[in-house]
């Protein structure tokens, strides 16, 4: 007479638990044995089955892996010893309950539902999933469960396995967001490859970057569009501690308000409608670098006090996620807004503001590089005439001249499109301009906002002389000019008007 495994059955075991496997007739009453010898037959079969039954369990306790029986009605009957030394001692009644408490809650409805999608079709499911260990502690596991049957094919266990693959998969994940922060470096067209340039002004600059590069300081770039604003951003970086680690790039700008959030966050899976699978955010990508935030005057307030969470406490939670991320990371700013000006108007947090103007940086317009000009359109034909295969060796007097006394309103951007269309039009060895291109106006003359900037401080001071500098006040100029008294001063600071001139003694 011999027993196969499927006709035992599993014990309810715990940590301390005795054998896997019992023979069924131990729990029958004494009447049921016929005679003393069978039931001596019967005793020495259930010996080799018990011995049988603990070399299973000394094997599994063996195996690094985490292993489990759950019985029919999915209960666990045993644990190996790999698995009870990671999880310690959970206090569940039910099998939904033993769950919960040692899977993550964002990983549980997914988990839960694999193993309950094995468990009705009698089907082996494979899934990851984050398992908590005695410390508190998640790490990410690959779950194997798969179904036990008789030689009748009837499903009377179950086995599962754990693989500790927190690991790879963290490998996996700094490999990813170093491949995405290096296609972007790529990718990204710069205003132009290195710093042109010997003003004073430039170079001004310049020095200042050298200094605030080799700190982790907060930076605030302001500048007129297409000045070369990231670029002095890259730079901060290249010369940074920071170097070899990522540099990734948002423009607050060119992102829809209501997906800015998981963009600089990222989101789990069913976070919201089209969520389909957890994304990274930039923050993560540029883990141990440098993330640059283009235009940050457009953020909308909600993410602005997220911001400033990360700015203060370093850490950040992905949208539809409640895990919170440590994050070390430097931050550049950029706008061309005035912000100060945003912060009267309440459409940017002051709070925000001294967060990230730790170090301003201004950088001046092209109109203010007269000098630059010639340099960097010796650099541009060179580049372009490089890219399309043609030979430029002079460039037309008449055609620089135009070109160093245009006031150049889009800055280095707009000067590198006029450079680049010409060079692709040139059919001779000289470079020329078109003169339709650019504006007849002449270099004294001043862009639509510098005009507007100069009527307006003109008018303040207009009004200041005449309430002989006093701002505030039924007879102060704010009344005269219909504006806050709190506005006004702001805008004498930033028009760097001395209001005490106007006052008399």
């Amino acid at each position: 007479m011999s027993y196969s495994v499927s006709e035992v059955k599993a014990t309810s075991i715990g940590a301390d638990a005795g054998p896997i496997f019992v023979h069924p007739h131990f729990d029958q009453p004494e009447s049921s044995i016929m005679d003393v010898q069978a039931l001596e037959n019967l005793m020495n079969m259930d010996s080799v089955l018990y011995v049988s039954a603990r070399h299973i369990e000394q094997v599994m306790d063996a195996v690094p892996q985490h292993m489990f029986i759950l019985d029919q009605n999915a209960a666990v009957s045993f644990v190996n010893r790999a698995a009870r030394q990671y999880l310690g001692p959970i206090e569940a009644v039910s099998p939904t309950e033993r769950l919960r408490a040692i899977i993550h809650p964002d990983d549980f409805d997914a988990l839960s539902g694999a193993y309950q999608d094995a468990i009705e079709l009698g089907i082996s499911i494979e899934a990851e999933a984050r398992v908590r260990n005695n410390n508190g502690q998640y790490r990410w596991f690959l779950h194997h469960l798969f179904p036990l049957c008789d030689e009748r094919g009837k499903v009377i266990r179950w086995c599962g396995t754990r693989t500790d693959i927190h690991d790879q998969r963290e490998s996996k994940e700094q490999a990813q967001r170093e491949n995405i922060a290096l296609r972007e470096q790529l990718d990204i067209a710069s205003t132009f490859q290195e710093i042109v340039g010997t003003s004073p002004c430039l170079k001004a600059v310049l020095a200042r970057v050298a200094k605030v590069a080799p700190t982790d300081s907060t930076v605030l770039i302001t500048g007129e569009t297409g000045t070369g604003k990231e670029l002095i951003a890259r730079a901060l970086h290249k010369h940074s501690d920071r170097a070899n680690r990522p540099f990734v790039s948002v423009n607050c700008a060119a992102i829809p308000k209501d997906l800015i959030a998981s963009e600089l966050f990222g989101h789990e899976k069913g976070a919201f409608t089209g969520a389909l699978q957890r994304r990274i955010g930039r923050f993560e990508l540029a883990e141990g670098g440098t993330l640059f935030l283009d235009e940050i005057g457009e953020l909308p307030a909600e993410t602005q006090i997220a911001l400033l969470r990360v700015l203060q406490e370093r850490e950040f939670q992905r949208v539809g996620g409640n895990q919170t991320i440590r994050t070390n990371v430097r931050i550049i700013a950029a706008t061309h807004r005035d912000l100060p000006a945003a912060i009267e108007a309440g459409s940017f947090r002051s709070d925000l503001f001294y967060r990230i103007n730790v170090v301003p940086l201004e950088i001046p317009a092209l109109r203010e590089r007269e000098e630059d000009v010639r340099q960097l359109v010796e650099y541009f034909i060179d580049r372009f005439a490089t890219k399309t295969g043609k030979h430029i060796r002079h460039i037309e007097k008449k055609s620089l001249d135009r070109l160093q006394s245009y006031s150049w309103p889009g800055n280095i951007r707009e000067l590198q499109n006029v450079i680049e269309r010409s060079v692709i039009l040139c059919d001779s060895e000289t470079f020329s301009v078109d003169e339709s291109w650019l504006s007849t106006a002449p270099r004294s003359s001043r862009p639509l906002a510098q005009e507007m900037i100069k009527q307006e401080k003109e008018s303040i001071e207009a009004a200041l002389s005449e309430c002989k500098g006093r701002v505030s006040g039924p007879s102060g100029a704010a009344a005269k000019l219909g504006m806050p008294p709190s506005t006004l001063d702001s805008k004498i600071r930033a028009l760097k008007i001395d209001k005490y001139r106007f006052c008399t003694n």
